[in-house]
């Protein structure tokens, strides 16, 4: 490891990264809530204001990703659908088996030029979670609860005022509704078998009603369908703890460009066939190291380094002068508290880290679901 790598795994560096991301995340949220009133006026200056406010904070994390830790993220796709990604509205179907498969997504939607405005259909536990589940608010993320009684008429709602929307967005989706776990994957199975459905072996079931409903709502305002698989190469595990060590993935994602049927038997039955596609592709990767198709990828951008770095001269600055007085002053009382405080910020972070970690994933799809609520 030569002296930058260790530097990257020094403490110190990691309560600056952490200082700078809650900080700027909180300026933020403070921003978007002074957004406000400018709803009520001008509906559309004020999302779009929110877009730029958000890309503040998510490219953040695209820069911890492509420039801290220097992931190589590579793209697999047609050369001719290529040309419209980050030019039409576009619903995004990711695989859930990494930790940050999530980050992995906003780095392709950075560097199409979507990541302040793309949407996800998100579990409703994460509104609550400070500076992201904030900042996802103001963007008019979909938020559910997971059962689809309660469900159904808010997420319509929801997508329904999406149709006006004044920016090109990328609408990511986790239709297996949970992260992948053998014991998840064993129980969905187990369905699949009593539904008659072929058996996955790198996937869990797609739930289709959240599907549906999706396309049937943003269908006119969406013009086509992502199918996006992840996959690291050399079998490698990445976790958001190891992206702030400095630690090196490479990321291959494969993207073709589809179409969906209208009618929602017919829109079901299309997800599961390309789940099916999904679990062959995924089988391929793990017998050639590679997807099959050309390699198409778009550079990193500048830009969220550049934003990176402007959130950390502008609150650095003034925490160094403070620091230096607070040791010129001579009181252990405020040096003390002082530190406190810098490791209340630290186990924050960790704690928002922990929320994406596998072993702490939610419960979803751990136990058996009635078959007639498993769509």
């Amino acid at each position: 490891m030569g002296l930058l790598g260790l530097l990257k795994t020094q403490f110190l560096c990691h309560l600056v990264i952490c200082y700078v991301f809650l900080l700027s995340g909180l300026i933020v949220n403070l921003v978007q809530i002074c957004t406000l009133p400018l709803w009520c006026i001008n509906k559309q200056l004020a999302r779009k204001l929110n877009c730029r406010l958000a890309y503040c904070v998510s490219s953040q994390m695209v820069a911890v990703l492509e420039w801290w830790s220097g992931t190589e993220c590579t793209l697999y796709t047609d050369p001719e659908s290529y040309l419209y990604y980050g030019k039409e509205n576009a619903i995004v179907i990711l695989n859930h088996n990494f930790e940050i498969d999530f980050l992995c997504g906003w780095t392709f939607c950075e560097r199409f030029g979507v990541l302040g405005s793309s949407k996800v259909l998100a579990k409703k536990e994460l509104a609550y979670v400070p500076i992201i589940g904030w900042m996802w608010y103001f963007l008019e993320i979909v938020f559910c609860k997971r059962k689809w009684e309660d469900d159904r008429r808010t997420v319509t709602q929801s997508l329904k005022r999406l149709q006006d929307y004044p920016e090109n967005f990328w609408f990511l989706l986790y239709c297996e509704g949970t992260r992948f776990t053998e014991k998840k994957h064993k129980i969905s199975m187990e369905v699949a078998e009593k539904k008659g459905l072929p058996k996955l072996k790198y996937h869990l079931l797609p739930r289709t009603k959240g599907f549906c409903v999706t396309v049937q709502n943003l269908r006119g305002k969406v013009t086509a369908v992502y199918d996006s698989t992840l996959n690291f190469r050399n079998n490698q595990t990445p976790t958001l703890l190891g992206l702030l060590n400095g630690k090196k993935y490479h990321a291959d994602i494969r993207i073709p460009l589809d179409t969906i049927p209208e009618n929602e038997s017919e829109c079901a039955a299309w997800l599961h066939k390309l789940y099916q596609e999904k679990d062959v592709f995924q089988e391929q990767y793990s017998e050639t190291g590679r997807f099959p198709g050309p390699i198409v990828s778009p550079p990193r951008r500048l830009w969220p380094l550049i934003n990176w770095l402007f959130w950390v001269c502008l609150l650095l600055c003034p925490l160094c002068l403070l620091v230096l007085q607070l040791f010129h002053s001579g009181s252990a009382v405020t040096v003390v508290t002082s530190a406190v405080l810098c490791l209340a910020a630290s186990v924050g972070v960790r704690w928002m880290i922990a929320q994406t970690e596998i072993k702490k994933g939610s419960s979803y799809g751990n136990k058996e679901i009635p078959l007639n609520n498993n769509d």
